[in-house]
């Protein structure tokens, strides 16, 4: 119920005032969007291992469904390369049915997702395994891209082994097909920047690549006939779901939900910024859900947000979620009136798309920002999780990818800092602090770190073992937590300095801290007038006591 006055909520606000002029920008923005829409949703219906036509009911009926109940206003949602990664995979295992039958189950699993209100995952997984994660993603479709694009036949499970088969057997590219996907390439390089704005290079190289083959006639596998319909000859039933057992498309359908949700969520928030407006990731997610567990019934492929067509949809002045509708509309006149010049497209034209896409897709500004400042952690994430994405499923490499996060993450806590500082009176004098005479017995030892059971060796091993010191002070500015296994560890460093003659103080504990060292009787075995609060009063008591 939450849920659902947020949304009626955010529908208020998003057309109170609504008129001709902002209907005009959205006509615009979802006439530019359906541009850039169409042959990318014919490039992943055929790249995922489905059909032209399932790509493009994806997009027509993502637009209208997951674009009405979006969680923000500017969402276009639709097949995407990411996509593909896993569902030619699943094709290849299960065929078409295995795809409509994972779908709708990864639509009930981002139904789940957004009433357990996992909209705010997103924010718990590592740039640098994002970047990862996309680049293996990239790597899956280049890859699984050759075979159409050389008119081959590769063996294997998995696009790496695929791509290897290349080597161990005989190859033997079709030049006419190579050079028809190779002009594609070309073409999607080399397109100006200010001619992308009025025609996307991915159409421009299409439409040059039909006209080409017009004349040229070459014998090249084409996409094949289109059916003028938005219910597909293959599509899910409910006898369909009767006859598999569901447990077999769980992993699949958790890879896909998976993916839907790190996609939706992640081009949410970049687009969110760049219209300045706060997505609904709950609202998101079941709006991702519903949508995927109807496009299976019309035969189409799981959708997800995608970041390319959204920021083209705000660039051009989208106002509202009419820009997504609008955008599905034009693509279904287009089904119905362009579709004998779209059977006409080589697939190997569409591979060429799919490796240029494939190559934007990767974040080359973060991962230029990673390698140039030399941030190892951020590179072995990186690097990890992008050959994990491509020898695993996705799934896994998204769970490896965190999990070595938070392994580094306990490395770091297991490294506690000590630095260890005679008292320097001239500082001490810039202060206001001025003492006759500083004794050398007299030591500041600053703790950086959590003290945990991990660290307490290696604590008690550098403090206990001090030569020539009566007062050792201990700043814990800079500790935030200590646990049991501290408490009874700084507890056996106190006994062992006071069986050396060295007496400990202790300044500037933060407040949690200090209640746990309370409760471990800290305070009471060294008196509680030695806790200061800066170490300035710790000195001077100590050069008191001297």
């Amino acid at each position: 119920m939450n849920l659902a006055r947020m949304y009626i909520s955010e529908l208020k606000a998003e057309f109170t005032g609504y008129n001709g002029k902002r209907f005009t920008k959205d006509l615009m923005s979802g006439l530019t969007v359906a541009a850039v829409a169409l042959p990318l949703a014919i490039a992943f219906g055929v790249g995922s291992g489905a059909s032209a036509a399932a790509g493009l009911v994806t997009a027509i009926i993502g637009g209208i469904i997951i674009g009405a109940l979006s969680g923000a206003s500017f969402q276009i949602s639709g097949p995407t390369g990411a996509m593909t990664a896993i569902l030619v995979t699943l094709a290849a295992k299960y065929g078409i049915k295995g795809i409509l039958i994972a779908c709708f189950l990864a639509g009930i699993m981002l139904v789940i997702a957004g009433i357990l209100k996992l909209g705010r995952v997103i924010y718990f997984i590592p740039s640098s395994v994002i970047t990862g994660f996309t680049s293996g993603i990239a790597i899956i479709i280049a890859l699984g891209q050759l075979d159409n694009f050389f008119n081959v036949t590769s063996s294997g499970n998995l696009v790496i082994t695929k791509f290897f088969s290349y080597f161990t057997k005989e190859f033997h590219p079709d030049p006419y097909t190579a050079a028809i996907g190779t002009l594609v390439v070309v073409v999607m390089l080399i397109w100006p920047k200010k001619w992308n704005e009025k025609l996307p290079s991915s159409l421009a190289s299409l439409i040059i690549v039909l006209i080409f083959n017009y004349f040229a006639r070459f014998d090249v596998a084409v996409v094949g006939d289109i059916p003028k319909t938005l219910f597909l000859q293959d599509r899910l039933t409910l006898q369909m779901l009767k006859e598999v057992e569901l447990w077999n498309f769980f992993i699949p359908a958790l890879s896909i939900a998976a993916l839907a949700m790190i996609e939706s969520l992640l081009c949410g928030a970049s687009a969110g910024k760049m219209k300045h407006e706060r997505l609904n990731g709950d609202l998101e997610l079941i709006a991702q859900g519903i949508g995927n567990a109807i496009i299976p019934l019309f035969g189409g492929v799981p959708a997800t947000a995608a970041i390319a067509r959204t920021s083209v949809a705000i660039k051009a002045g989208c106002e509202t979620r009419l820009t997504s509708i609008i955008h599905s509309v034009i693509l279904l006149l287009s089904m119905f009136v362009l579709a004998p010049v779209m059977s006409a497209i080589p697939l190997s034209a569409l591979s060429g798309v799919l490796i240029v896409t494939a190559w934007r897709m990767n974040d080359w500004e973060n991962i230029r920002y990673i390698f140039e400042h030399k941030f190892k952690s951020g590179m072995a994430k990186f690097l990890i999780t992008m050959g994990a994405t491509v020898v695993l499923d996705l799934t896994q490499a998204i769970i490896i990818g965190v999990a070595f996060a938070a392994i580094l993450i306990v490395v770091r806590l297991t490294d506690i800092e000590v630095t260890i500082s005679e008292i320097d009176p001239d500082k001490l004098s810039s202060i206001g602090i001025n003492l006759p005479v500083v004794s050398d017995k007299i030591r500041v030892a600053y703790l950086t770190g959590t003290i945990f059971f991990a660290v307490v060796d290696k604590l008690i091993t550098q403090l206990s073992e001090l030569e020539n010191t009566k007062v050792l002070i201990l700043s814990m500015r800079g500790v935030p937590v200590i646990d049991l296994s501290g408490i009874q560890g700084m507890i056996e460093l106190i006994h062992t300095l006071k069986d050396n003659g060295t007496e400990v103080m202790f300044t500037s504990v933060q407040p949690k801290v200090l209640t746990e060292m309370k409760r471990g009787g800290i305070l009471e075995l060294i008196g509680k007038d030695n806790v200061f609060g800066s170490a300035e009063h710790a000195i001077i008591m100590a050069h008191t006591h001297l």
